[in-house]
């Protein structure tokens, strides 16, 4: 018995990999690409879904106030599939997750303290920073746990946190949203895609 509390009432490995899990099987065996953004809507347990969506809604009301929302949904959709593609290259054989994505907005944060500075830029910098030790801190004991999926994330959102600028900076502007748009669209697009070919599956075999 798996001794991970994240997988409880976790559904099987077929079912994830059909619905769209990525990792070194579903890319290198079956030429399934497109699960570097579809592995972010996916969950293995109760729990891994009540920690995701407990951070994204820390993190998300800061992204948003100081990025807005259309460059935080660029952040969080790019940083999934750069956390993604790397633990790939790192060898992870199949995994699922929104903490890839959520990891992107702790790396955003974190270049938005360290760049803003000030009181205030220097408290959320240092309170980031002990998010990203406990994290890797707490990957490291539980077993099954993406550390390079993470990593890549925080590195991702970083550098486009860069990229895109924040509000104090730059506000919002069309690019942002056209950037957005066409993040929520082909996402849609390939969660449609999955779901499509899972039951195509399963009313085939």
């Amino acid at each position: 018995m798996s001794l991970n509390p994240l997988t409880f009432l976790s559904p099987s490995d077929t079912s994830l990999f059909l619905l769209g899990a990525t990792g070194t099987v579903p890319i290198d065996k079956y030429h399934r690409l497109w699960t570097l953004i579809s592995a972010s809507y996916l969950h293995g347990g109760v729990l891994h879904i009540f920690f995701n969506m407990a951070a994204l809604g820390q993190l998300a009301s800061v992204v948003d106030r100081e990025f807005g929302v259309y460059r935080m949904f660029v952040i969080y959709t790019v940083s999934g599939i750069i956390g993604f593609l790397i633990s790939y290259l790192a060898g992870v054989a199949l995994t699922i997750g929104a903490s890839a994505s959520v990891c992107g907005l702790v790396g955003a944060a974190l270049y938005y303290g360290k760049s803003r500075g000030g009181i205030y830029g220097r408290n959320l910098y240092r309170q980031i920073s002990i998010w990203i030790i406990l994290l890797f801190v707490f990957g490291l004991i539980v077993p099954g746990i993406n550390n390079w999926g993470h990593g890549g994330g925080i590195l991702a959102g970083i550098i486009f946190g860069y990229l895109l600028g924040y509000q104090e900076k730059k506000r919002e502007n069309i690019i942002h949203k056209i950037l957005a748009g066409v993040c929520a669209v082909v996402t849609l697009a390939v969660l449609i895609w999955a779901i499509g070919t899972a039951l195509y599956y399963s009313l085939t075999v």
